[in-house]
């Protein structure tokens, strides 16, 4: 029974530690810094080779295309309508991991003053329950204006350059 106990004990001593290894890398700034990096790294890759697909599958349209007066412009406004989707998403992500930390500087300078105007604890939990409600609120409304505006922005320019790219092609 007692080697049981050792490897028990050992084996606690192991987690706590690789938990104390984990809290000491995470708590660094280079850290988050890295981890910031390489999702965006993530996120454009992903987009690129997004970007590179739809093209493909237009030019495979475009040469599949026997009537031209048919469907001439339906390929070029669904490659469109993608790109802007994706691009508009992409800008709503890079828009949030500025708008995280500012949104919680936000929060504790509103929540810090209104402790120091005296209000009791319970008051500031529904203060700040409220205030949390209302920054969300209008974040998420900024941020869903925005991308959709760069959706928009991004289908309507593509359109123009495919169609422009496939009358040059013929």
């Amino acid at each position: 029974m007692e080697p049981q106990q050792e490897q028990e004990t050992a084996t606690i001593k192991q987690a706590s530690s690789t938990y104390n290894l984990v809290l000491r890398v995470m708590s660094k700034r280079r850290t988050w810094v890295c981890l910031f990096v390489l999702v965006y790294a993530v996120l454009l890759s992903s987009s690129w080779n997004f970007l590179k697909s739809v093209l493909s599958w237009y030019k495979q349209q475009q040469e599949a295309q026997t009537t031209a007066s048919a469907s001439y412009g339906w390929p070029a406004l669904y490659a469109s309508v993608l790109l802007g989707a994706v691009f508009g998403l992409l800008s709503m992500v890079a828009a949030l991991a500025v708008a995280v930390p500012a949104t919680l500087v936000i929060w504790i300078t509103i929540v810090v003053l209104l402790a120091f105007f005296g209000k009791p604890r319970r008051v500031l939990v529904v203060e700040g329950r409220k205030i949390t409600k209302e920054i969300v609120g209008c974040v998420f409304k900024i941020l869903l204006k925005e991308g959709n505006f760069v959706a928009a922005v991004c289908a309507v320019l593509g359109y123009f350059v495919l169609v422009r790219r496939n009358s040059e092609v013929d």
